[in-house]
């Protein structure tokens, strides 16, 4: 059994996975104030409440885009596991092929999902994960890493709505009943919702356009259930595709680890 973490910067996803099998999947805040010692008992506690105790642990894999955070994790689950924790990144082995620029630049969140994606859907391929930033990655039809796109997310385009309007409210996100509004609340919540969900719909099309052939849509993060219901393109949603996705490369690179 192995411990996945990925480290966004909102969220902390936690799971633990058997066999090929995701046993839990947990969300902790991101804080980098925190200690490695309070880091440590959070994922104990969050062990325990599946009756999971560290010992059980055979390993531990970490993908992260957040720098500062990621040796705190690295250090606080080396000190409840014991055992050494794999970092995706430069020498670990993922068995994608990035067309980039600079490849070295590609999210380590990006590559693992592309990972997950390649291995349980027909390429080509456009991932689009919904988190601090809407990030949308695309694999072409040799399951090459092509390229993406990288747009504000939901939450930091409503902070920066209400932050810079003097009469505009804080929301939340469900949905209005019709897409015209009656009132300024459900006028924020359709343009959230419905405007996000329509650039989502925009670019597929322009992707499909771009790539001449039409793709396997793929959706996951902590918002993707907020959104794409309001698509009109058939959109599959995967909340587990990143722990999925560290499970394939720890398991691609479990010689390496002691």
């Amino acid at each position: 059994m192995i411990l996945a973490i990925d480290i966004g910067n909102t969220n902390i996803v936690i799971g633990c996975i058997k066999d090929n099998k995701i046993l839990f999947t947990e969300r902790l805040s991101t804080d980098q104030t925190k200690t490695v010692l309070e880091y440590a008992i959070s994922f104990k506690n969050v062990l325990e409440m599946y009756n999971l105790s560290p010992s059980m642990i055979d390993g531990s894999i970490i993908s992260s885009v957040v720098p500062p955070v990621t040796n705190l994790i690295r250090t606080s689950v080396e000190k409840i596991t014991e055992k050494s924790v794999m970092i995706v990144g430069p020498g670990v082995k993922n068995g994608l092929n990035i067309l980039m620029d600079n490849p070295a630049q590609v999210g380590s969140d990006l590559i693992v999902n592309a990972v997950a994606a390649i291995h349980e859907h027909k390429a080509p391929l456009i991932i689009i994960d919904m988190g601090t930033a809407t990030t949308i990655s695309v694999v072409d039809k040799n399951q090459n890493y092509i390229g993406g796109m990288i747009i504000p997310g939901i939450r930091i385009s409503l902070d920066a709505l209400t932050s810079r309007t003097s009469q505009l409210p804080r929301i939340s996100l469900d949905a209005p009943k019709k897409i015209i509004g009656k009132n300024t609340i459900d006028c924020m919540k359709s343009g959230v919702l419905n405007g996000n969900a329509s650039c989502i719909d925009g670019m597929i099309d322009r992707i499909e356009k771009e790539l001449g052939e039409p793709a396997t849509v793929i959706a996951t993060g902590g918002l993707a259930k907020a959104i794409i219901p309001h698509c009109v393109k058939e959109i599959i949603i995967d909340d587990e595709l990143l722990l999925k996705g560290l499970w394939l490369i720890y398991q691609k690179n479990k010689p390496c680890i002691s």
